[in-house]
Formats: C-alpha cells, structure tokens, sequence
C-alpha cells in the first residue's frame, strides 16, 4: 500500500497508536521497534484489544486483512503524519527551545483555545514519535495545530521540520541543555535555530522575543512578529510587573496575574500573550486563558505538605534553568531549603558546570542546601548550610527528611534523579 491508501484506512479510525497497553476501540496500531522490544510481536494482541489496523513490517506477523505490511513502521508512521497533516491543511505553531518548552506550548495553547479548537503536543511527546502522533491526533475540527519539538543533537530539528511543515514558528531560549549530543553552547544555537532555517526558507512567520539578541540576529531575514519588555518598536509590548509571588505583567493597559512563579516564567507568558493578540484575541479572553493555567507534572508546582510549602520544579534541569531557578527562589521569604539534582548530558562540561551551580548556591541567600546525585558529589562543597548525597538512596537512608518544618523547599533536577520521590519522605 502507499501512503494515500493507507491514510484512507487511518481516516476510519480513531486515532494512532504505538503502545497495545493503551489501545482503544478503532485504533490504528504501529508496530514500532526499540532495543528491547519489537511491536510486530504485538500485533495479534493490538487487533484483539479493540485496534482496526495494525501496521507491521515483518511477514511473518501478516495474520488477516487488517495487519498492514510495509518496509518500515517507523518510516511510514512519519510519512503518514506529514500526508495528514497536508491533507488537513490547517496552520502548525512549532516550539523548540533549551528551557519552558512544554510550560509555553501550554500557556500558547490554553491562549489559543480562547477563539479555536487547538490540537496540541500532550505531555512533551516532542521527538520523531512524538510529533507524527500529535499531527495524527488532528482531525477535521482542529482549526490550529501545536507541536513542541525537542532535540539532542544536529539536524533533529531540521527532521521535524520536514514532517511538521510548520507555518509558525518560536524558540524559547538558547541554554545549556544537551550540550553532550549538541556539541557545547554553539552546536545548542545551530541545533536549534534549524527551526528558523525552515521558516525562512519557506517564507513562514517567526514570533521573535525582542529582548533576545541570539533571535534578532537569527531572524534578520525572516518575516517576524516581534514583542519586547523594554525595547521599543515591537508587533506588541508587554510589561513585566512583578514576579512576588506570582508572575504578571502589563499588556494593552491590562494587568494579567499568573499562577507561574520565576521571572524566567515572564517569557513564555509574553509570547503566549503575543501569540494571542497575533490571532486577534480579544485582551480580557487573554488574560482569562493566562490566569486560569496552573503548571501540572514536576513543573513549578506548588505543593504545600504539612507545614512545608514545596517549588517542585523536579521534571528537568541543565545549567541555564537550575541557576534561573536558584536565583528566584533566593528572593523568596521564610526559611529556604533546596533539593538540588544532578543534571544530565552535559557531556565533557558535567563536572565544571556542577561546581559552578554549587558555588552559586552556596552564594545565595538560601538557609539550607542538598546536593544529589554522583556529579554533585564529587564538586567541591564545603559549607555548615550544606549536605551531599551520592545518590536519591543515600539521601533516603542517610537523612531525615521529615523533620523539616516550617520550610520553604525548592527541589530541582534532570528527570533521570526523578526528585519528586523527596515527596515521600518529608
């Protein structure tokens, strides 16, 4: 079959998937391959659970009509989703960025879902599975789609690109997050700007944070949607106004509160704002879209334990977000306690960017500090406010976390330290 037969077959169904665990009546299953597993295994078990389809790439597993032979699951998945996505013609929103990604794909689409019906990234399923599966989840009511795109080294960008077709485009920041696949700092900007070198290429719109020399300098021959705190000229101007506790900022005379805390967080608040005032939303139904969104998943979230008011900021962490957090939990009041995590894929780098969040945390005006992981644990960390732990184990056995009161804790972390598991023990 070629692609447009079996977009056909797809259009009968209900949605796609790659996970028989999570099969619903009427699916479109993808019998996907890993290290550890091959989907073609599963397909028997797909059709049984309720799928329509299954779409494999080995014959031996070719049982009825409804088990689809290709030459390569993975492949036709992604064609699939590009043929939908063109077949839909409706305009992509892409997202790419070191740090906020998911928070500002969130606040863009809690935005925009004011005046259309959005489809956007669930969770962060922004990689070569991710995003063909977000385009599949789009159907003939979606009136915009949204696609976070994440990436670990070159030219992964560039790959997404080319299913998505994105007509919109935004890059959140460039930090210090991959820099073990992206080569250091540079190869981060090269990487990621790859969304830009599509954009332009095909003509498209880039919203541009003004107040960000790396994407003025990027975006100088692009057609762009600029908005700025403090530069003047721009498509929109936002104010920040305080981020105690909470962010919020200034926008067409109106003051927008948010329940993001961080001033880092004003960013992906402002572009959402633009993005919505782009589409000619209606400034009261912006504000109401803002206010109302509350991080979920190890996001910033604010959890108040017994007498323990938590930041658990523990879903990631490179160099760029842990010292942006670290300096905005500084300015907060009461007795402060941070949880800091190892970061991860920081390649040679590792050991001297560990040192130098350490020295910054020992810096600051923070009562208590808690080091985790094996990377913390070997930098150099002499101070009476400060513990270190060589793994979550150690911190387990070797603490007795419940017997902080009264405090306000920051935890923070690369995903693999899973941080949110401090939870259990306070």
């Amino acid at each position: 079959m070629n692609i447009e037969q079996i977009h056909r077959l797809f259009l009968e169904c209900t949605s796609a998937c790659t996970d028989t665990r999570k099969i619903k009546n009427n699916d479109m299953f993808f019998a996907l391959k890993g290290d550890n597993f091959n989907g073609n295994t599963y397909a028997e078990q797909a059709l049984a659970s309720g799928a329509k389809y299954c779409i494999i790439d080995e014959d031996a597993y070719k049982t009825s009509e409804k088990t689809i032979l290709v030459n390569d699951v993975l492949e036709t998945l992604q064609e699939l989703a590009t043929f939908h996505r063109q077949y839909l013609n409706i305009p992509i929103l892409a997202i790419t960025g070191s740090n906020g990604k998911t928070t500002t794909k969130e606040l863009i689409n809690a935005t925009l879902s004011q005046k259309f019906k959005t489809t956007a990234t669930v969770g962060n399923l922004n990689n070569h599975i991710g995003v063909p599966l977000t385009l599949l989840s789009m159907t003939k009511d979606t009136e915009i789609g949204i696609v976070e795109m994440g990436a670990n080294h070159q030219k992964e960008i560039e790959f997404l690109c080319s299913i998505a077709k994105p007509d919109y485009g935004y890059i959140t920041n460039f930090g210090k997050a991959h820099l073990e696949g992206f080569g250091g700092v540079k190869g981060v900007i090269t990487g990621k700007s790859e969304l830009y070198d599509y954009l332009i290429k095909n003509n498209k719109t880039i919203f541009v944070n003004a107040n960000d020399p790396i994407q003025i300098r990027k975006t100088k021959k692009a057609h762009v949607f600029t908005f700025g705190n403090t530069v003047s000229g721009t498509n929109v101007s936002i104010s920040f106004v305080e981020a105690q506790p909470f962010v919020s900022c200034l926008y067409k005379g109106v003051i927008i509160q948010s329940q993001l805390i961080g001033e880092y967080n004003f960013n992906n608040i402002a572009v959402a704002i633009t993005i919505g005032d782009y589409f000619e939303i209606e400034p009261n139904k912006i504000k109401l879209a803002i206010e109302n969104y509350v991080p979920t998943n190890n996001r910033s979230q604010i959890i108040e334990k017994g007498t323990n008011k938590i930041i658990l900021d523990a879903y990631n962490a490179n160099p760029t977000s842990m010292r942006a957090a670290l300096l905005n939990f500084e300015k907060q009041a009461g007795f402060k306690t941070a949880i800091l995590g190892d970061m991860f894929e920081l390649g040679k780098s590792a050991k001297s960017e560990h040192q130098t969040i350490a020295d910054l945390a020992l810096s600051l005006n923070i009562d208590q500090l808690i080091f985790v992981g094996e990377n913390f644990f070997q930098s150099k960390i002499n101070s009476e406010k400060a513990m270190k732990f060589n793994s979550f184990e150690d911190l387990k056995n070797l603490s007795d976390m419940s017997k902080l009161q009264n405090t306000l804790l920051l935890i923070k972390g690369s995903r693999g330290m899973a941080l949110e598991r401090v939870l259990e023990l306070l």
